[in-house]
């Protein structure tokens, strides 16, 4: 089974303006555009908090929070694997050949024809006659 490695958070242009050079330094650019690859988030609440691993200027390591507010995050994707990460063309898969079985299908019945029904006189037979 695979092991998660991580997150790319994808922030929305305006954020990372707003943000400006502040956030330049955790940005990784790849096919799908710049986004902050980290260890591990929390959605919870009014920040989302993003763990970064990172290192210090001397080699060592240094893991670090980043906390944006949450209408700044366009997106957020499971990175899986250390190899490049985007969105890429897919290959596409060979289309498999249909078995189709054409099958004739009766004609529809005509519809029976509507009976004649009986006129009904309106007047009652007692009122046509003349004694009555």
């Amino acid at each position: 089974m695979e092991e998660s490695r991580g997150y790319a958070v994808f922030l929305f242009p305006q954020a990372m303006e707003a943000l400006g050079e502040a956030i330049k330094p955790y940005l990784l650019d790849g096919p799908a555009g710049p986004h902050v690859l980290c260890r591990e988030i929390d959605t919870a609440g009014a920040l989302i908090e993003m763990t970064l691993e990172m290192q210090t200027s001397e080699g060592r390591p240094i893991s670090l929070e980043l906390m944006v507010p949450t209408s700044m995050v366009r997106m957020i994707v499971s990175a899986r694997s250390d190899e490049a990460f985007g969105f890429g063309p897919r290959r596409a898969l060979a289309p498999q050949a249909a078995t189709v079985v054409a099958t004739p299908t009766p004609a529809p019945a005509p519809a029976p024809a509507p009976e004649a029904t009986p006129a009904v006189d309106p007047v009652p037979a007692a009122a046509n006659k003349p004694g009555a």
